[in-house]
């Protein structure tokens, strides 16, 4: 995997788990989009032929000597492309679901807006996606429980169409939600006084296979993201009053050396 190519420079990531259906085209739509930018496939353990693919459609491969699941894969990819001195990564499903013609505006957006993260929306605009009943509740309860955390409104919080600078970059690189990432992630951004925004993306259906959260998963990975949410809240505000108090310290113990 080459460094990074100086300022400016652009990794687009793409996790995959047995997309083998799939892959090889988001690749190619990639590389018709954003030429010259590389592109490397997180391959989680897939036991089908998606690295053979991804790598026939000219994409670097990571491959992982254990099954991580969709955060650890992410994160990996964020780790090598901080190493290598990426300045932007852009991550990009590995179902063709997302659009690569969406990433020079999201690319453009983090570089312009000065914000550490741009999600690709569905629900920004009226963009004619229409989801399951399922995701379409689990995605308003989550906006209502983001709303106040973030202190603004998030259209698409479960989108994994994300661009970042490099000083997000820094911060996943080292810690980064292994399970369901997504809410979580503007969670830790949001803690560390980072922005982020929203741009409107057209997604597409899963060219194959079909998504992991069913309708029985789906209780459970709201459990688990609302327990991630609140611990990352609680952990903060934990480490602002241990710092506040520091600070009450070291200013009494610098009154008192002044009234010797």
């Amino acid at each position: 995997m080459a460094e990074g190519g100086g300022p400016g420079s652009l990794l687009v990531i793409i996790p995959a788990f047995n997309e083998q259906g799939a892959i090889a085209n988001v690749v190619a739509d990639v590389h018709r989009q954003v030429a010259g930018a590389p592109v490397l496939v997180i391959d989680d353990c897939s036991r089908d032929m998606t690295v053979a693919a991804a790598q026939s459609a000219g994409a670097e491969v990571l491959p992982l000597p254990h099954h991580l699941g969709l955060g650890g894969a992410v994160q990996a990819g964020y780790k090598l492309a901080f190493e290598l001195g990426y300045d932007y990564v852009i991550r990009v499903d590995g179902d063709g679901q997302h659009n690569a013609s969406d990433i020079p505006r999201i690319l453009e957006t983090l570089k312009t807006s000065g914000c550490e993260m741009v999600i690709g929306s569905r629900f920004v605009e009226d963009n004619g996606w229409r989801s399951s009943f399922l995701r379409k509740l689990g995605s308003r309860f989550f906006r209502a429980v983001l709303r106040p955390i973030l202190g603004q409104k998030v259209h698409d919080p479960t989108s994994g169409f994300v661009g970042v600078n490099r000083s997000a970059l820094q911060v996943f690189a080292s810690s980064f939600p292994l399970e369901y990432p997504e809410i979580e992630a503007l969670v830790v951004l949001q803690r560390r006084r980072f922005r982020f925004l929203e741009v409107p993306c057209k997604m597409r259906p899963r060219m194959t296979g079909r998504s992991s959260i069913t309708a029985m998963k789906s209780f459970y990975y709201i459990a688990h993201v609302l327990l991630g949410v609140f611990v990352n809240v609680l952990k903060y505000e934990r480490r602002l009053h241990q710092g506040r108090g520091h600070g009450a310290d070291a200013g009494n113990q610098a009154r008192a050396r002044e009234n010797r």
